[in-house]
Formats: C-alpha cells, structure tokens, sequence
C-alpha cells in the first residue's frame, strides 16, 4: 500500500462531524437572529410606552357631545406635552380622566372625556338666555350645535380648575351638570385627527 493510500482517510472529511458542525452553526445564527428581533421589539415597545405616558396618544369619539366639531368614530391625536410648560388655553378642546364627581356616578379612570375649555381659575361663567358669559362677556361661539337651552347662574371657576363643556351643548355631560375639573385630571390637549381621512387634520 503506498503512502498516499495510508493517509488518505485522515485527508477526508467526517461527513456526520461535518453535519453536526453545521447544524450547530445554523442554531446559533437562529438564536442571534431571535435574540435581535427580541430586542428590537423590546426597545420599540419601550419607545411606544414612553411616547403614549409621556408625549401623545391616539383616541378614539365614542359620542356625540362634541359635535360638530368631532364625530363619533372620529380618531384623534392627544399630546400631552405643551401643558407642561403653559395653562389651558381659552376654547381649548381637552382630553381627561372623569373627576370625582362622575366617579362618584361609577365612572372609572379609563373612561376619558373630551370637553372644550371654556372658562380658566378666577373667572366667572354663566348661561343665560342660551348665550354664554364669561366674566360678564358673551361668547361667540360658533363651533356649537345649537344653543344651550339651559340657565347658569354666575359661579367662579376657583383655582386649579377648569369650566368645560361639549360643543354639542345640549347633549353633553359636562361642568353645567357635575361642576368644575381639576386641571390636574387633564390627560392632554386633543391637537390632530387623523381619521377619517375626509377630515384630516388639526382640531
């Protein structure tokens, strides 16, 4: 037998090390790439947590007590970063938890209202005659329905409250039925709706 006949089988491959070999290195390139993906989605998760608490959330108009100016069905985005650094604007369209008035009524924290500011802390507001008043100045308001068909006698919004009410006056629950709304219930200012699309944009 010559020489190279005797070493010729520890020339060739192992052909089941040679299987077990790439079986492994397929098992570890499926966990790496699952390990990757994990925490791809663990990080995009993190940032939609962060971006819903801390910057904006999508919400959803389950009536009509702001109509016409949102519809039921309508889809709206409601940041909740400019309160920090000013108060609620005049006419403002707000988004926030029901406060104790209506929890006392078996409303929870998870069922959020959405309401147009209407009068801030230290000023007045009254309904007479179906117009409303603030600080003894009729408003003009003609993203309403239709006039309210209720008096008001003149109160004072006191401090850290807001006076709100729906645009749909005669079909809303709001501060002419339960009061005032501590601003700190407010979750945020309704700023975009992005659905639907025949009536896309800022609100």
């Amino acid at each position: 037998m010559s020489s190279s006949e005797k070493n010729s089988p520890n020339q060739q491959d192992n052909p089941q090390k040679n299987s077990l070999g790439k079986n492994a290195q397929e098992q570890q390139t499926f966990w790496q790439g699952l390990k990757d993906n994990g925490t791809t989605v663990a990080i995009a998760l993190l940032i939609s947590f962060v971006i819903r608490v801390f910057i904006a959330e999508p919400r959803y108009i389950p009536s009509e007590s702001m109509f016409p100016t949102l519809e039921i069905g309508d889809r709206l985005v409601v940041e909740k970063v400019s309160y920090r650094f000013h108060d609620v604007n005049h006419g403002d369209i707000v988004v926030f938890q029901p406060p104790p008035q209506l929890q006392s009524q078996g409303f929870t924290d998870n069922q959020a209202f959405i309401k147009r500011a209407i009068a801030t802390a230290g000023e007045t507001i009254a309904v007479q005659d179906g117009v409303v008043y603030r600080n003894n100045q009729p408003l003009k308001e003609e993203y309403i329905a239709q006039l309210p068909n209720y008096d008001l006698q003149s109160m004072t919004v006191p401090p850290g409250s807001l006076f709100v009410m729906g645009d749909n006056r005669n079909n809303s629950n709001d501060s002419h039925i339960w009061g005032f709304l501590p601003e700190s219930n407010v979750i945020g200012h309704a700023a975009f709706r992005f659905w639907p699309f025949s009536r896309i944009g800022n609100v």
